[in-house]
Formats: structure tokens, sequence, C-alpha cells
């Protein structure tokens, strides 16, 4: 199964990912930085191609067990 990861160190709050995938997406009012909308987010082709288009690299899709860590 694959997993959402978002490295809110390196996300800069850009907002590309929300803009691409509203659905997935939101922008984090405390921390200004991307978050899930829910934990358990499908990975789709829209999720995908927010992730290749996140300039800082963030958005990370891992598979299986590797989620776990």
């Amino acid at each position: 199964m694959r997993t959402i990861v978002i490295d809110s160190y390196r996300c800069s709050g850009c907002a590309t990912c929300t803009e691409m995938c509203p659905e997935v997406f939101v922008l984090s009012p405390l921390t200004e930085k991307a978050e899930l909308i829910s934990p358990d987010q499908a990975v789709t082709d829209a999720v995908l191609e927010a992730a290749a288009f996140c300039p800082e690299k963030c958005i990370l899709i891992v598979e299986g067990a590797e989620a776990d860590r």
C-alpha cells in the first residue's frame, strides 16, 4: 500500500499542492505548511502530479512498511 508523507521541514508553504489537489492537501493555519486533510488519503494520479510539481520535493509517496517509519 502506498502512503503520502509530507516532510514539513522542507515544505515552504508555497501552496502548489493545495492548488493542484485541494481535496487532499491543505495549508495549516498554524504552521503555514502543507498537511493532509485526512491521513488515509488515496495515492491518485492527481497526488502524484502534485508531488512531482512540488518545488521543495517534500511530498513523498512511500510503499508498505516504509510508511511506518
